[in-house]
């Protein structure tokens, strides 16, 4: 990791105070801090696809009784997820993250009176063409990113320098599945950059810069890729404490991990004035094997309750990291 800590563009880090500009500005959604706030606007659509055929309606002859948002997430219900009424142009519904982080993206739509498809226009980074039986349709469903998304207080910055004539500069990389256009840079002092919000994993990227592809030309952690070219390399890390209590009479408290090959001197845990043993380390995305070692007794993490044998034989805790 010392490569990664050396003239490096991006920045890991646990607060962001200065003011940017608003970074999630997806169509139909935003982001706030364990949240998906899905937001229906009647002003951002003009038309609806009745069920039954193609031909679509204007939005402007319905009476809006009731908005429900449907998508892969919930099978395309249109009766499930209710919005609530905010005042006569928007609905919301509130939902926590942690429901649709098991995949990158998932395509959705509102639903109006149980019945009508809205229909966004192709304007937006998160509008795609809906796809049925491999055959493109004639509507847009709009999409809603949850394993990466830009937020002024993310966990990484990405930056890079120069380029001040540029009209467009994106990072593309394993986070977004090499979009094209869906995380645009803004233009800071002598460059360009921006925040995201990424899951704890190690990834690939890349600049768009006025559709030219480039390597981070200051991380020096790069892999060829299949072009014969480079794409830079990071390890997004979370910070995990590890806590044990009621051992208040031990002198030494060890632990020791699949982390770092089963070591039994390196993590010394600290003793709180309460008296219970902490230890804390950053970890890449992934399980994780575990134990504490108390003045040379090997003991399983009494408080959690995630076990697995390994392929000794032995009973270890397990932590997982997401």
């Amino acid at each position: 990791m010392t490569t990664l800590t050396r003239h490096i563009t991006f920045i890991i880090i646990a607060l962001w105070s200065i003011q940017i500009v608003a970074q999630n500005n997806m169509k139909g959604y935003r982001i706030e801090g364990d949240d998906v706030v899905f937001v229906f606007n009647k002003s951002d659509y003009k038309k609806v696809s009745p069920d039954g055929y193609k031909s679509k309606k204007r939005f402007n002859d319905l009476t809006i009784e009731n908005v429900v948002v449907s998508g892969e997430f919930n099978n395309w219900s249109k009766d499930q997820w209710n919005m609530t009424k905010i005042d006569d142009e928007t609905y919301e519904l509130r939902k926590k993250i942690i429901h649709f982080t098991d995949e990158f993206s998932w395509e959705f739509k509102f639903v109006i009176n149980n019945k009508y498809w809205a229909e966004p226009t192709k304007k937006d980074p998160n509008i795609e063409t809906a796809v049925k039986d491999g055959y493109h349709l004639n509507v847009y469903n709009l999409k809603l990113f949850t394993g990466a998304y830009p937020d002024k207080n993310g966990n990484v910055r990405f930056r890079l320098k120069g380029y001040e004539n540029a009209k467009k500069v994106v990072v593309s990389g394993s986070f977004n599945r090499w979009s094209h256009d869906l995380f645009e840079m803004y233009k800071i002092d002598q460059g360009w950059e921006l925040i995201l919000k990424l899951k704890p994993d190690e990834y690939q990227y890349r600049f768009i810069v006025d559709g030219h592809w480039m390597e981070d030309p200051t991380n020096p952690d790069k892999v060829v890729n299949e072009f014969g070219e480079y794409n830079s390399h990071i390890d997004v890390k979370k910070r995990v404490e590890f806590k044990l209590d009621n051992f208040n009479n031990a002198k030494q408290v060890i632990l020791t991990g699949s982390f770092n090959n089963w070591n039994e001197k390196e993590y010394q845990m600290q003793q709180t004035e309460q008296g219970k043993w902490i230890f804390s380390l950053p970890l890449s995305g992934g399980k994780y094997h575990y134990k504490f070692i108390v003045d040379g007794k090997w003991i399983e993490d009494p408080i959690n309750k995630v076990k697995e044998y390994d392929d000794k034989g032995n009973i270890n805790s397990v932590c997982m990291v997401k």
